[in-house]
């Protein structure tokens, strides 16, 4: 087993940098990013899968500035879009089997139940547009590969909103904060851990697959937990509605996510979302 990582600096990334060496023993694992391995480039992409033999691909690269992608349109659109094609089109002609990450961001957010993997899909910003785009280009070039979208992504690791909402409890003396937002805050080693679920599998079930923490919760209530387990206690946290705090991209009200098809397929376990952000501040203390 040869498997490539794209996008390994990021937070997933990193936290599969953490498991997959000891997941895997007799394994060779290649992580890349940017400097590594220009997705964009297709004669590029196609070499170094069959230069290496990778058997199979963990894509974990992706442009994620929401607000950033709605002007940044032809960047955003290369890295979800075009990448995934040229990531597809060297599996399908190597034969490696390909774990993409998506995100809950493919739907409008106004579903009253979790979404599944059947629900339409109705993207209402650049960056969600892209990453549905991802999965069909995908799906129709290496029909054998697995998705999985997420939400509310987290880790010690690069820029997220518990290590913002940690700095800013720190130096501001009140904060303002959606109310009317509900998800379920991921936490990458999770996630990181699902994947290894599904490689040491004996079956290989292809198709679209939900993984989130369990339980649900708002951005407020999330930053109020934040800085509860953080320690902070000088900082007003505000509630606000969304409308009180425009962005340039569309946000979706709603993105909790069923998880029901992965956890029965492959037996993953999905940890209740506020024992998981424990763990983070855990160790983001220790650094």
């Amino acid at each position: 087993m040869k498997i490539l990582v794209t996008g390994a600096n990021g937070q997933l990334g990193n936290e599969l940098r953490l498991i997959l060496p000891g997941a895997f023993p007799d394994a060779q694992v290649l992580f890349t990013d940017v400097a590594d391995l220009d997705l964009t480039d297709s004669a590029a992409v196609n070499r170094y899968v069959e230069d290496r033999d990778v058997t199979h691909i963990v894509n974990c690269a992706a442009y994620t500035a929401v607000d950033r992608a709605e002007e940044d349109k032809a960047a955003c659109t290369a890295i979800n879009v075009d990448a995934v094609k040229n990531l597809a089109l060297a599996a399908d002609s190597h034969g490696a089997k390909v774990i993409h990450l998506s995100t809950d961001y493919v739907f409008d957010g106004r579903a009253y139940r979790p979404y599944r993997e059947s629900d339409k899909v109705n993207p209402c910003s650049h960056y969600g547009t892209t990453k549905r785009a991802g999965e069909t280009a995908l799906l129709a070039l290496a029909p054998e590969s697995i998705i999985i979208r997420t939400a509310w992504l987290y880790s010690p690791f690069g820029h997220n909103f518990v290590k913002t909402m940690l700095a800013l409890g720190q130096t501001n003396p009140s904060l303002r904060v959606v109310y009317d937002q509900i998800g379920s805050p991921t936490y990458a080693p999770n996630l990181a851990k699902a994947i290894v679920c599904i490689l040491r599998s004996a079956q290989w079930v292809p198709g679209i697959y939900h993984y989130a923490d369990s339980g649900v919760t708002s951005w407020y209530d999330f930053t109020k937990a934040i800085h509860r387990l953080g320690g902070i206690s000088g900082c007003e946290i505000r509630p606000i509605p969304s409308e009180d705090y425009p962005t340039a991209a569309v946000r979706p009200f709603f993105s909790v996510l069923d998880t029901t098809r992965i956890r029965l397929t492959y037996g993953v376990e999905t940890p209740y979302w506020l024992d998981s952000l424990q763990d983070c501040i855990n160790r983001l203390k220790k650094q």
